[in-house]
């Protein structure tokens, strides 16, 4: 809408994407934070929570009866924020428009598993999740190798390709966006926790979003230059402002959890904003937190397959902490502080090619 304004009245300040970048911040900050109380009361009469896990630590016990589905109003004040300021016209908005759609879509069937089976955990089978993420990768993959996204690697300190992907860059991708998007939901086991990760890590991929869409910072910086990325920075903004109002009730003691309706498409788009950024390889700095949480679960499943012997006293990690007897809010902040900490590194590296 601001955008049509500038070209149909030709009011110049829309034109500039740092302006619109903020206004839509602000939009979906404002959208979450009005919408959140409304749906954490519409979700308590329905008895919209999640089933604890029975093998969680005894202090989840507390959380019973928190509702879920939090994602569900964040992801819908981010496409609001982004239909009222993006350019439309952009395949790169339209295929972030898309993952997150898609995405949430197979975390709300999730969900809704979880909440309909009062005593089941389970929701929908590992196999039919994965297949539908695949799916859903792979259409969006394809948009991106439809209309000419860049198919060469990049890797970080390093000013060259490494190669150029070919048509099984759409692979590659849908692995990028399947994986980050499992990673965020394996995250989200403590009050916040993949909360903050996250508005960092959008952060992050906003500004690399930026520089790689600029003609003058991508070559200064000897990075890849894309023409038109740079109007997703709008969709990057928008999903932290409506991150930020959603830590306000998602804040230790948790008054709504984000639910697969949110880890989901936060990952899968985490992943995409990596691809159209050319920092696919980048986002394992970016995304520490989640790539560790995913780390300590194949390590403790790889091994007690292997030797019948466990790495941790529990994974996720974040529940290793847990039963060594750390409090949930020193997980918490301490794993924000790596957070914030690899991401600093993250950006760090773009001067250092």
């Amino acid at each position: 809408m601001f955008y049509w304004l500038y070209r149909h009245l030709d009011i110049n300040i829309f034109q500039y994407i740092s302006v619109r970048a903020g206004m839509s911040f602000f939009i979906a900050f404002v959208l979450t934070m009005y919408l959140m109380p409304k749906f954490v009361k519409w979700a308590r009469s329905k008895k919209a929570s999640q089933p604890i896990y029975e093998l969680a630590p005894e202090a989840h016990r507390a959380k019973v009866g928190t509702p879920t589905m939090g994602g569900v109003v964040f992801i819908f004040a981010t496409i609001i924020a982004t239909v009222l300021t993006a350019k439309l016209s952009n395949f790169y908005v339209v295929g972030g428009l898309v993952c997150l759609a898609l995405f949430s879509l197979i975390g709300i069937q999730d969900d809704y598993s979880k909440i309909s089976k009062a005593k089941n955990n389970a929701g929908l089978s590992a196999r039919a999740k994965l297949i539908l993420q695949f799916l859903a990768a792979a259409l969006v993959g394809f948009v991106l190798y439809y209309f000419g996204h860049s198919t060469e690697l990049f890797t970080p300190f390093y000013k060259f390709s490494l190669f150029n992907m070919g048509i099984y860059g759409i692979l590659f991708w849908m692995v990028v966006m399947v994986a980050a998007s499992n990673a965020v939901n394996l995250t989200d086991g403590l009050d916040g926790l993949a909360t903050v990760p996250s508005i960092m890590a959008f952060f992050t991929l906003s500004i690399l979003v930026y520089v790689t869409g600029h003609a003058i910072f991508s070559s200064y910086l000897l990075l890849p230059n894309i023409q038109n990325v740079g109007e997703l920075v709008i969709m990057g903004t928008a999903i932290c402002g409506a991150l930020i109002a959603f830590l306000w009730f998602n804040s230790h003691p948790a008054e709504i959890f984000m639910g697969d309706s949110g880890s989901l498409p936060l990952g899968a788009f985490m992943g995409y904003m990596a691809i159209v950024a050319k920092s696919e390889l980048l986002l394992l700095a970016i995304g520490f937190i989640f790539v560790l949480e995913t780390v300590s679960v194949i390590l403790q499943v790889g091994s007690y397959k292997l030797r019948q012997k466990r790495v941790f006293l529990m994974a996720p990690i974040h529940h290793h902490f847990e039963q060594k007897g750390w409090k949930e809010n020193k997980i918490i902040v301490r794993f924000w502080i790596i957070s914030f900490m690899t991401n600093l590194i993250a950006l760090l590296s773009l001067k250092i090619r």
